[in-house]
């Protein structure tokens, strides 16, 4: 937290090196905050508890901001902040900063950032949804750190599962336009096509080999189904898109990328990096990398999702001079990308490219499965959790008109789905509870959007405006500090968050701030207080709506007014 840095700066000068951790004493008489001296101790060659006092020594001989005293604990150094002191430091740092958090690690470098790379053809399920969250929550995060981001798009629009898909329609016979959700009648089909070639595989490879073929050479009459259905993948997704905010720079397809895929499995022929394999299949042999044998190109001479991958890499650099490429999909990919950034290495590509791997998300009974098609669809999902929320909002909140219910259960609705995707670690693999997920107490977005619409309604309450005439020494009691010291600390969040691709970072501290907030509400008064401390409680709570909100913001979560 930036208290902590002035401090430490102060400690350095006066000859306290080493590593310092900062943690907050278990009572309240022990002061603000501590360190040990265990490290400084090893340095010189010295009792910890003899450090503690010397260092003691040299803090309350010299003046340092915030600092009124020092005490040594045994091997810890404990230190107390003059009245007031933090609560100033704060607040007034959040009300002034209008960037409060940021820090300037990217220094300007411009990232490229794809996802969600979803397949046409097919639905857009929960798992697609936690990839989404998890991409524009790393969106903002880069942003919030100094990145200049390009978000961008792959659609595996030419991959086998289109050509099962294909060929279960044209076995059903012509195309018609009245389906009235034509993305999930597609997913349908995939599913049911899957589930056919599945029990009658050697009967129909044959036929799905020749339409393979058919589509790459593009056949007039494949084409003709093929962009008339991919049409339809991709109007369902801008639709999606846009309802989940985001925002895409360019989209790049498969479809665009596989030919000059196999233009550079020629080369790496060339280079001997690849070679012939059985059946006249083309391999790379990464066995001395621990990264067993990847298949380049089918023995058919069809290309797989490697050499359409092959190709995007050198695409997306070509297109958009940037310093990174990261892809997010799912962690059971971790080890295709893998032999993927290896032969990219092998062939000579010096781009640099990351991997951010995220957990599937379950339903309760087990795995999700598009071709199996027991799928949750997103907009499935959304409808249901809307209309618990409108059933929760028309009980509580009868004296409103419906279209303000409306307009609140579907920022709810958002909170609720993008939320619950992070609240885990982005690598865990989740279950969604939409009792859990809906409910107004515990780690879910309503209770801590609620806190939000709470402090705005105190202020309403209130009447009043703040101004500089802020007594910030009344904030003193214990739940005061504690909400003070998160508020101090979004900035490490932040850093925290990015450093591991982990928005459930962003989500705890939410949750966390929250649950401060609301535990110095129940235990300090406000409108009831005289007008000094109802106002300095009051700065307390603007600054707490400010850092929630742009946490929340962080996570694409909006607020709102009232609940």
């Amino acid at each position: 937290m930036f208290l902590e840095e002035g401090i430490k700066k102060n400690l350095i000068a006066l000859g306290v090196t080493g590593e310092i951790n900062f943690s907050v004493p278990p009572k309240p008489e022990m002061g603000d905050l501590a360190f040990a001296c265990f490290g400084l101790a090893k340095e010189k060659g010295q009792n910890p508890a003899e450090v503690a006092k010397e260092v003691v020594e040299k803090i309350n001989q010299n003046k340092i901001d915030l600092i009124t005293e020092a005490k040594a604990f045994g091997p810890y150094v404990n230190l107390y902040f003059s009245p007031g002191g933090l609560a100033k430091a704060v607040i007034t740092g959040i009300e002034k900063d209008k960037n409060y958090g940021t820090n300037n690690i990217g220094q300007g470098a411009k990232v490229m950032i794809e996802y969600p790379s979803q397949n046409t053809h097919k639905e857009f399920h929960i798992g697609h949804m936690r990839n989404v969250c998890i991409g524009n929550t790393l969106v903002k995060l880069y942003e919030k750190s100094g990145y200049h981001m390009v978000p961008v798009n792959y659609i595996n629009d030419f991959g086998a599962h289109v050509v099962k898909c294909l060929w279960w329609i044209m076995r059903q016979g012509k195309l018609k336009n009245d389906i009235p959700n034509k993305q999930k009648w597609l997913g349908e089909m995939y599913a049911a096509a899957s589930k056919y070639i599945k029990e009658h595989e050697e009967e129909v490879k044959p036929e799905l080999d020749a339409l393979q073929k058919k589509l790459e050479a593009h056949d007039p009459k494949v084409m003709k189904i093929f962009n008339q259905t991919r049409k339809w993948s991709l109007v369902g997704f801008e639709k999606i898109h846009q309802e989940l905010g985001v925002k895409h720079k360019v989209t790049f397809f498969e479809s665009q990328v596989k030919e000059k895929g196999q233009k550079i499995v020629d080369g790496l022929l060339q280079k001997k990096v690849a070679q012939v394999g059985e059946g006249g299949a083309i391999i790379v042999d990464l066995s001395q990398y621990g990264l067993d044998i990847a298949l380049v190109r089918k023995s058919t001479g069809a290309g797989v999702y490697l050499t359409s991958d092959l190709a995007l890499a050198a695409e997306k650099f070509n297109k958009i001079k940037v310093d990174e490429s990261i892809n997010i999909t799912g962690t059971e990919q971790d080890f295709y990308f893998k032999q993927l950034f290896k032969i990219l290495d092998l062939s000579g590509f010096k781009n640099k490219m990351t991997h951010v791997g995220y957990g599937l998300v379950n339903l309760p009974e087990g795995k999700m499965s598009s071709r199996a098609g027991n799928v949750i669809l997103y907009e499935d999902l959304r409808d249901e959790i809307f209309a618990s929320l409108m059933k929760e909002m028309k009980e509580r909140r009868t004296n409103w008109p419906e279209k303000k219910q409306i307009k609140t259960a579907n920022v709810l609705t958002q909170a609720v789905l993008k939320f619950t995707m992070q609240q885990h670690e982005a690598a865990k693999v989740i279950t969604f509870d939409i009792k859990q997920a809906i409910s107004f107490d515990g780690f879910s977005a309503p209770y801590i959007l609620y806190v939000v619409a709470r402090i705005n309604s105190l202020f309403k309450k209130s009447k009043i405006k703040l101004n500089n005439n802020i007594n910030y020494e009344l904030l003193n009691t214990g739940a005061e500090k504690r909400v003070l010291f998160l508020l101090s600390s979004y900035g490490d969040v932040i850093e925290k968050a990015l450093k591991n691709y982990n928005p459930s970072v962003i989500t705890k501290y939410c949750f966390d701030l929250a649950q401060a907030f609301n535990d110095f509400y129940n235990n300090c008064p406000i409108l009831s207080e005289e007008k000094d401390l109802m106002r300095s409680r009051l700065a307390l709570c603007a600054a707490v709506k400010k850092v929630l909100s742009d946490g929340l913001g962080v996570l694409t979560i909006g607020t709102v007014e009232e609940m």
